[in-house]
């Protein structure tokens, strides 16, 4: 019996913690890879980087709400506070004092952190649709306090500098939107790497299991409160760096846009239609409503600016009756499918 025992244990040992995808989805991913270094040389159009831009963008965004809703369980709808915070960070630094905007992307994610202590540690404690509500009333404060705020120029906002020397120092260029692209596809890259490494560490399991039963991972001695607020600080500053990239980008900071509800409900359609929880998810979501949105701008002009919210809000209708784990629950599926095959 024990050495049955034993040998079970040793088998369970070596049991693969993430199984390896199959081949084609490898192949699949180098392919996805290589099409984003080289797009800009084969779609030269500027619409066309300016398209992929924002995706990366927005992917970048998903993926900072998904760490708080997909790793902990916490819905947030005041994520745009922090976009807010980083946009602001950098272009009162430049502006104000000509600090360069990748030591304001650093000061953004810093006092992001610190903001999201200050909201996580008395909201936090709230549960399901309390912490939701307590969120988008906090983000709609802050977006008044900055509208009334002079020293960062109120409801009028603020104008970025326009510097045409030195454009890697200043994250100005003002010749090609490809630098941006590059930059932006960089930042996004860096997150998902910074999620999948959290996903497989220590942390992440802790995260994942006060997602599931937080009851059971307090009576194993993981501090639920203190590993949300954990959760929450990595989110803030995620977002914060969007912010900064955005402030770069157009150069005009508007309160009423930056903390507008509608910047958190949209990485919240766009995370809930790839697949919460999943890595890929926030990326597959922003890859289809941002054509989505800029094409019915395009289209339909002027009145078609609501257009995009009506599709989003069927496909989301949609996504909760077919498919509640996400549209990239399809691709899992028949890659568990295959795997049982073999």
């Amino acid at each position: 019996m024990a050495s049955d025992q034993a040998r079970m244990l040793e088998a369970a040992r070596a049991e693969p913690l993430w199984p390896r995808p199959p081949l084609w989805a490898t192949l699949a991913g180098a392919a996805i890879a290589a099409l984003l270094l080289v797009f800009p040389f084969v779609f030269t159009a500027t619409f066309h980087h300016h398209l992929l831009i924002l995706i990366c963008l927005y992917a970048l965004m998903a993926q900072s709400w998904n760490v708080i809703a997909g790793l902990s369980g916490q819905i947030s709808l005041g994520h745009a506070i922090f976009f807010g915070i980083g946009a602001y960070a950098s272009t009162v630094l430049f502006a104000k004092y000509g600090i360069t905007p990748w030591f304001g992307l650093l000061a953004g994610m810093f006092i992001s952190a610190l903001a999201a202590i200050a909201i996580g540690i008395p909201t936090l404690r709230l549960k399901g649709h309390y912490f939701a509500i307590a969120t988008l009333l906090i983000g709609s404060s802050v977006q008044i306090i900055f509208q009334r705020w002079e020293w960062v120029g109120a409801a009028s906002g603020l104008y970025v500098p326009i510097v045409r020397a030195q454009p890697w120092l200043y994250l100005q260029f003002h010749a090609s939107k490809v630098p941006y692209y590059y930059l932006a596809l960089g930042a996004a890259a860096a997150a998902y790497l910074i999620v999948w490494k959290l996903r497989r560490s220590r942390l992440g399991f802790r995260l994942q299991a006060v997602r599931d039963e937080p009851e059971a991972a307090a009576s194993l001695g993981i501090a639920v409160a203190k590993h949300k607020v954990l959760a929450f600080m990595i989110s803030a500053a995620m977002m914060s760096v969007a912010g900064t990239f955005y402030a770069q980008y157009v150069l005009v900071l508007d309160p009423e846009r930056l903390f507008s509800v509608d910047i958190s409900i949209i990485v919240v359609l766009m995370t809930v239609l790839g697949g919460t929880g999943t890595l890929w998810g926030p990326a597959l979501g922003a890859a289809i409503l941002v054509p989505l949105s800029e094409y019915s701008r395009i289209w339909l002009g002027g009145t078609g600016r609501t257009i995009d919210l009506f599709v989003y809000g069927i496909l989301i209708l949609l996504i909760c009756m077919w498919r509640p784990a996400g549209l990239l629950s399809l691709f899992e599926e028949r890659i568990r499918r295959r795997g049982g095959q073999r």
